[in-house]
Parts: C-alpha cells; structure tokens; sequence
C-alpha cells in the first residue's frame, strides 16, 4: 500500500478530511491536479455549524477577522438568524483561498502528503484495496491503497469511474461569478432582480467587487476553460446599463443550477464528500460548508476502521447521517433558486414567502435549516434532549480552572464529560481510553433552558455529536462499544 487512504481532490473538503484522518493516526495521501491552488474564492464564508467544527479543532484564530453577521438571507429575502438562541448567519468576508490556505497549513503541519499536478485517470476497487492510475509531473503512476475519497468536485472523476449513480436535473442556466476590479460598482443585494435577469455586486475589499450575473435564457454551456471577461462584460451591460470593460477580472468563472446527489456515499472500498456527493445552486456558502460536516462526519470512523478499532460496518453510518443532510441542502437550495432566479412569474411566490418569513417560527426553521444547526443523527435509543444533536459551546470549571463543552476535541478523540464526579463512571470508560478522553468539570453559568442542566455525563463522537447522555439514555458501554469499538482489555486474557 502506498498509503491506507488516498484522497482526490485538495480542496477545503479533501483538506479537512486529510486532517481529520491525520489526527486519527492514519497516513493518507491527498492528490490534486492543479499544480498551485486556483486562488478563486467562490465562497466567501461559511455557515455557523463550519464555525462551530473549525472552533472545535482550534482554528478559528488562523482565520483572522471572521466577520460573524447575525443576518442572512433565503432566496434573496432578508433572514434575521439572530432568532436562533446562540446562532448566526456565520463567517463573512473570508474568501474561499484564505480557507483553503488556512486548511492546508493544518493539515500539513499533522503530516498530511499533498501531491499537487497529479491527475487521477484511471481506478479499480480490487475490493481488499483500490489501485488508482495518475498522470503527474515525472509521468504515469500507479498507487495502491485500502480506501479512496472522491472530493473532487462536482465534476468528479472518482464518482464516474466507480461508478456510482449521480441523480437529479441537469443545468437550465448558466450564469457568471467574478471578482472585479477598478470598476467602483454600485452595490446590488443578493438576488437583485433586473428586467431581464438576477445581479448581485458586492464590495469585498481593495476596490474588488464581487459580482454574479444570471441572464434570463441563456443555455448551459459545458465549458473547458474560463469565460472570457468579455462574456461578462457584455452580459453586465445588458443586464445593468453599466460598463464592466475598464475593470480587470481577478478570476472568473461559469456555473449552473445543476442539483443533483449520489445515491450512496459509499460503494465498496470507494467513498464521496462535499460537491463530488452532491451539487446544486450555489447559495450562502452551504456547499463548502456542508462539505465539511461530510468530512468532519468521515474522518473519525474511516480512522477507526483503517486502525482496526472499529468495524467496517461503522462507514455505513456515514451514508446513513449525511445523505439525509445532503437531500436538504438540494431541497433548499432548489426552492432559493425558484425564488430568486425565476422572472416577474414568481413575484407572488416571493410575496407569499416573504410574508411567511414574517412568522418567528418559520424564520427559526429557515434559519436553522440554512445554517445546519437543525442536524441531528439517529445515534440509538434514548430520551436525553442532546442525544444525537451536536453539543452546544458552555463554559464548564475542570479541577484546573475554566474549560468548556467542546475544549476537549480539538484532538479529534471521543470525549466523556463527567459532570457530576463519577468515580463509577470513569471505571466504566477506562477500557476505552485509548480512544475517548475523560473530562471531568462542573456546568458553569449556564444560560436559562440549557439541556446540560441536570446532566450528569455526556459522550462526545470526535466529530461532537452527543452518543450518549445521562440521564435518559442506556449502559454507557453499549455506546462507547457502538461509536468507538471493543474494549481494550487491560491484560492478555482479562
């Protein structure tokens, strides 16, 4: 084996998986075909569930300025997400390459291999291990690995060629993104509608505007290389009135609206995350966001199973939890793009949605929704209010000052937060403790209505999902059995 897990694609989702997998002990190689990051920075933050995950591995700092916005939007209709108790829209105002350059500095730093302008070409799923053919700068090469990941994008080679089936509908449009400087445009909304189409143009900073432009009726193209800023300068023009052409282009790219999922996340030895999983209009940055819960959710059971801890049977819970996720991000990306992109045709439609949103509980739904702070997994029987949700940010006082609820994964273990100094309860997980850390800490100023209130221990996955809490839920080892394997047994023969 060249390494246990290969990755294709070195993007954020390709990033975070590397890494997580790092931090589970596994060696993994992450292959790309560019030879130097793109520098395109489609997305321009990320939702508050991938601020949480970041914050959890102790990154959010390498960001810089975030930008934290408590407002949003659905389909281009203003969402205030301050409804949500602790929640915001999420990170403003970092471009998609300051990501991928903070991402790549982690995962380098845990010792993840990054082959840049290797370009995958061939595979075969030999079913005890995966041989994966790539062109690359010295010539062909041949590579031999136990898993491989597919986070390639939504054009992914790994989906093709292993065939797994890409439902949905194909592009009905095709539309222009860029990053445009010296032109001083006048600012447009998200979703501004003109007579004969959507524009959006947004200051980002340096006298760039970010701007998208959607022309009614014009065909999908399938493109081998960038538009020509010509392209976009044309269609501005028509749609606006206002000349693009004395500006320069930074980058500038094509997309569609395009929805469509793979129908399993995992068909034998081969796995998909992020876009290569599902694509679909491009809306608040839930693609890269929702991308990286897929690794997030990955990293930490595909560790387990390459380490022999866990059964392999574990990574179906990985389709089992993140399809699900998928389909809805593909559900409401759908319904944005009938609200903001259709014509004069959907302006009852918009009307009726606006008014809705005028309800708290429906802009609590959109809200939570948007932002995936409404996943929740199915991880067993029980009637503990966290169970299966992730867990929420509070102060706790640890025998060695202030610590909190999600201080303890930034090293990409389980964790059992002993609440209530259970002497019983740490002998019951000391079997497991290669793998799950103990906390033992006292809930510190919790805020009225918290579901910690009353709990006296709660197991955390890696990724920060509750598998278990008391009271309201089973035997304690039943859990740490299903979510991080057998016992390690103290003695040979015990």
């Amino acid at each position: 084996m060249d390494a246990p897990v290969i990755i294709v694609g070195a993007g954020p989702v390709g990033l975070v998986l590397a890494a997580e997998l790092r931090l589970g002990g596994v060696e993994v190689l992450v292959l790309d075909q560019l030879e130097q990051p793109s520098g395109e920075s489609r997305s321009l933050g990320f939702t508050a569930r991938a601020v949480e995950l970041f914050d959890q591995r102790g990154l959010l700092p390498r960001f810089g300025d975030l930008g934290i916005s408590a407002s949003g939007h659905f389909g281009g209709i203003p969402l205030d997400y301050s409804v949500l108790a602790d929640a915001h829209f999420g990170a403003r105002s970092v471009p998609q390459a300051r990501t991928e350059q903070v991402l790549g500095a982690w995962a380098t730093e845990l010792g993840v291999d990054i082959r840049r302008g290797w370009t995958v070409v061939g595979l075969h799923d030999d079913g005890d291990s995966v041989r994966v053919e790539a062109e690359t700068p010295d010539g062909p090469r041949l590579l031999r690995c136990r898993y491989l990941a597919g986070c390639d994008g939504g054009h992914s080679f790994v989906r093709g060629a292993a065939g797994f089936e890409f439902a949905g509908t194909p592009s009905t449009r095709e539309m222009f993104i860029a990053d445009v400087a010296g032109c001083a445009l006048r600012p447009r909304r998200i979703g501004e509608r003109v007579p004969s189409g959507m524009v959006m143009s947004v200051p980002i900073g340096g006298g760039v505007d970010r701007i998208v432009a959607c022309e009614h009726g014009r065909p999908p193209r399938r493109r081998t290389r960038p538009p020509e800023f010509a392209e976009l300068a044309d269609a501005w023009e028509r749609l606006t009135g206002e000349d693009l052409r004395g500006g320069t282009a930074q980058w500038i790219s094509s997309f569609g609206d395009a929805t469509r999922q793979a129908t399993e996340y995992r068909r034998g030895s081969v796995l998909l995350a992020g876009d290569a999983a599902h694509t679909h209009l491009p809306v608040g940055g839930q693609g890269l966001s929702v991308g990286v819960q897929d690794a997030m959710n990955l990293g930490w059971k595909l560790a387990a199973v390459v380490r022999g801890t866990a059964g392999p049977d574990l990574l179906d819970s990985y389709h089992a939890e993140r399809h699900p996720v998928g389909a809805r991000l593909l559900l409401n990306t759908l319904a944005q793009g009938v609200i903001y992109l259709s014509g004069a045709e959907g302006e009852p439609l918009r009307e009726v949605i606006a008014d809705l949103m005028e309800l708290p509980e429906v802009r609590r739904h959109l809200a939570a929704m948007v932002s995936g702070l409404d996943i929740s997994y199915d991880v067993g029987p029980g009637t503990h209010p966290l169970l299966g949700a992730r867990i929420p940010k509070r102060e706790l006082l640890g025998p060695d000052g202030p610590t909190t609820t999600v201080a303890g994964l930034r090293t990409g273990r389980g964790v059992l937060l002993d609440l209530a100094d259970d002497p019983e309860l740490r002998r019951t997980a000391a079997p497991w403790a290669d793998r799950v850390d103990l906390v033992t800490a006292a809930p510190h100023r919790l805020p009225d209505g918290c579901p910690l209130a009353g709990t006296s221990a709660v197991l955390l996955r890696p990724d920060g999902h509750v598998a278990w809490a008391t009271p309201g839920c089973g035997p304690l080892p039943d859990a740490l059995a299903r979510w991080f394997g057998t016992r390690r047994l103290a003695t040979a023969g015990q």
